[in-house]
């Protein structure tokens, strides 16, 4: 899990954005955005005009140094809590973070940053956005609407009359403030501030509901298409058991008339005949077995196993496969092998779909030993799975593609019912590998008494 964190480019991308925050004022300072030349003309000549638009320059310059590293904060809270599935995470991280940047910041810069009313009614949002979205907006979301309302925040720092509740207390905004109210201009400039910090507060609340109300309707419409579709396959799936449950009258009435024949027939060659038929017919009443219990499972060599899914799946794509199979052949693990050549097949449609249409297409169904146990890999070679989706492609209903997918959450399923491991390996570019562990519990050796 931890090493999950580490590789994680989203992580990596909001420690970059919290970098980029603390370096900020070394290169977007007063003087690049022209506040210091607008302070310089109020001083000499005040005006009004003059004054609401060092107010606004001031608010701007203030809004885009601090974005960064609130953005990269709030982000970073997210994934972490989010990896780690500790929730608490998603608002103490932003807490410790902002603050140990303003202390940074006014370490190495002679201008005081200053941390004060605005600051902390951002860290408040923050909690609040973690809390009133119940962990139903994205991350992404969550940063637009922060934007939002950092910028209707900055405003409060040119309310006159809030100076002493910590407001303003930057250098530049108590110039800016007491020039105003020297001009007579200290309650208008409060009005002005006052309103357009309600109006992007209001903006972000409005933006907030939305985005909220809209990802709680997507996944509604999710959970409903699962539902359907788990509907639908429920009843499939009846249907089927009831005919695989009939097979078993013919199939008695098959080894009946085949031991009647044996008894009569004295001819070599129709004895040989009739072996062959009870060998077919106990192998199909074993799969009938297999379809209707779930718990049913038996000794399987590797062999076989490859076998049977090349005859359910292989012979019937287009595709080219490769194979890469390290293990011994013989070496049996303890499966149903219908559900298990169900997932391999599974995981070998998906690998399919991942190289569709690509130069090169490459899918390779993989075995090897290890810790005395077996892995079979399926492996392709497609453009991998982006990081955001690891930790979705276990949910049932999700899919990249244009409908819902049960698919993963049953081969999750059937792994861990056979007490095995199913890990993944992707990266950007290079492909993904699903791999299959049976630990040495569940493996033995053909015609050998231990597990």
């Amino acid at each position: 899990m931890y090493r999950l964190v580490l590789t994680s480019k989203s992580i990596w991308v909001s420690v970059i954005f919290i970098f980029i925050g603390i370096s900020m004022p070394l290169w977007l300072s007063p003087e690049v955005i022209g506040l210091t030349r607008l302070m310089t003309d109020l001083s000499k000549s005040p005006s009004g005009s003059t004054l609401m638009i060092a107010a606004f320059v001031l608010v701007l310059l203030n809004t885009l140094r601090a974005l960064p590293h609130y953005i990269g904060a709030l982000l970073l809270g997210d994934q972490l809590g989010s990896k780690l599935n500790i929730a608490w995470l998603k608002v103490v991280v932003p807490i410790v973070i902002i603050p140990l940047v303003y202390l940074i910041i006014n370490g190495y810069n002679s201008m005081n940053y200053d941390f004060g009313g605005p600051a902390l009614l951002l860290l408040l949002s923050i909690a609040a956005l973690h809390l009133l979205g119940k962990g139903q907006l994205r991350p992404v979301f969550k940063a637009v609407v922060l934007s939002q309302l950092l910028f209707g925040f900055q405003w409060l720092d040119t309310v006159t009359f809030l100076t002493y509740l910590g407001f303003g207390n930057g250098p530049i905004s108590a110039e800016l403030k007491s020039i105003a109210i020297d001009l007579g201009f200290g309650t208008t400039l409060s009005f002005y501030s006052i309103v357009l910090c309600a109006v992007f507060i209001i903006n972000a609340g409005i933006l907030a509901i939305y985005l909220t109300v809209s990802e709680q309707k997507w996944k509604m419409l999710q959970d409903l298409d699962v539902a359907r579709l788990e509907m639908v396959e429920a009843r499939s799936g009846r249907e089927a058991l009831h005919l695989v449950h009939d097979l078993k009258t013919p199939l008695a009435l098959m080894e009946g008339l085949n031991s009647l024949i044996e008894l009569k027939a004295k001819d070599p060659e129709i004895l040989e005949y009739t072996s062959k038929i009870e060998s077919s017919i106990q192998s199909t009443n074993d799969m009938v077995s297999e379809i209707l219990y779930h718990e049913k499972r038996h000794w399987c060599t590797l062999k076989v196993l490859i076998s049977y899914m090349r005859a359910n799946k292989l012979s019937e794509s287009a595709t080219i496969y490769e194979f890469d199979l390290q293990a011994e052949e013989s070496i049996e693990i303890y499966i149903n092998k219908i559900r298990m050549t169900r997932v391999l097949v599974n995981l070998i449609d998906n690998a399919s779909d991942a190289v569709e249409g690509q130069e090169n297409a490459k899918v390779t169904i993989r075995t090897k030993e290890e810790n005395e146990g077996v892995l079979i890999g399926i492996e392709d070679n497609g453009p991998g799975i982006r990081e955001e989706d690891l930790e979705k492609i276990w949910n049932a209903g999700y899919s990249t593609k244009s409908h819902p997918g049960v698919g993963l959450a049953f081969v999750k399923n059937v792994v861990e019912e056979h007490g095995a491991e199913l890990n993944i390996n992707s990266n950007s570019q290079e492909g993904t590998t699903f791999w299959i562990y049976f630990p040495k519990e569940r493996v033995r050796y053909e015609d050998t008494d231990h597990r």
